[in-house]
């Protein structure tokens, strides 16, 4: 019998120009966006004070944008990173157009955006990620560009 193992993309897997569809999707709560806003000791009442939100211009709480992120990046790690990434060196041009509501449904794509070997790091490569997330509607809630340090095959 043979084994399969789950991993992500060594650097040589990874294509510029190609995208990655990270499913299924994941219908954001307000479980989800509670726990995860205070967990995190963010106390913004457009993320927790219903009554408050009701008077903002969005009518209602929105979902933390650092839940959408992370969620974001998270969804891709099965498919892209998990057991092949060294660790992330940065994320940039991290924009949020759309806000995310309780009960939205999220699904992230990550276009390779560039790669390169590293001069400093044998056996590592640098891959850049332009991860962007949209709602059940198709509308775009969050995009990011992540920078990965990721190993080459064994």
């Amino acid at each position: 019998m043979r084994d399969v193992e789950q991993r992500g993309l060594y650097y040589e897997e990874f294509d510029s120009g190609v995208r990655y569809l990270h499913r299924p999707g994941r219908t954001v709560t307000e479980a989800d966006n509670v726990l995860f806003t205070t967990l995190t000791m963010n106390t913004q009442a457009l993320h927790l004070d219903a009554a408050w939100a009701q008077t903002q211009p969005f009518g209602q709480r929105l979902v933390n944008s650092m839940l959408t992120l992370s969620t974001m990046v998270g969804s891709s790690v099965a498919q892209l990173t998990q057991g092949t990434i060294v660790g992330n060196l940065g994320f940039t041009e991290v924009a949020f157009p759309h806000p995310l509501f309780h009960g939205d449904t999220l699904y992230t794509e990550t276009e390779v955006v560039e790669k390169r070997l590293s001069a400093s790091r044998p056996g590592q490569g640098i891959v850049t990620l332009k991860h962007t997330g949209k709602n059940q509607d198709g509308v775009v809630v969050g995009v990011a560009t992540r920078t990965a340090l990721v190993w080459c095959t064994p």
